[in-house]
């Protein structure tokens, strides 16, 4: 299961990469977008912080430019990657305890927050598709089975 949640997070940072790429190549840029992107990686950024147990350093929706989204992406990948690196079976079925942005109390096990995230992630991503496609741009193809056939998720 470990080795499952790294190729997901793979995918998931390959993903968002795609849609900064997109976001960045639109002129203006879409900001109800951006937006959505900065909320994403800032949401991925405040759950490691749950997981690992440290304070929140983002906004739950930040004012990032796009290529503060790029940066994050990057450095969201490495600490993903050392942080998956760590687990191990059991690991994912310990209980996290922390609080919501409501500061309310609770206990999820560490799978089910990795599995929160991806999924958090990829919602968004098709907010933002639909918002392309609305202003009549054709949004990146990140589909999970494409990014496979590619080899572009480890």
């Amino acid at each position: 299961m470990v080795q499952y949640m790294k190729r997901l997070f793979s995918y998931d940072g390959w993903a968002n990469r795609e849609f900064a790429i997109a976001l960045e190549s639109q002129d203006p840029t879409p900001q109800r977008s951006l937006r959505w992107l900065a909320h994403i990686l800032s949401a991925e950024r405040l759950w490691l912080e749950r997981l690992e147990n440290r304070k929140q350093t983002h906004a739950v929706w930040p004012e990032f430019s796009i290529r503060q989204c790029k940066s994050e992406i990057e450095d969201l990948s490495q600490l993903w990657r050392e942080y998956l690196s760590t687990l191990d079976g059991a690991a994912l079925l310990q209980q996290v305890n922390y609080k919501n942005s409501k500061g309310e109390p609770w206990t999820n096990q560490t799978q089910d927050i990795l599995m929160h995230v991806i999924m958090h992630s990829a919602y968004h991503r098709g907010q933002i598709a639909a918002d392309f496609r609305a202003a009549g741009v054709t949004p990146p193809y990140t589909d999970f089975i494409h990014g496979v056939r590619q080899g572009l998720v480890e």
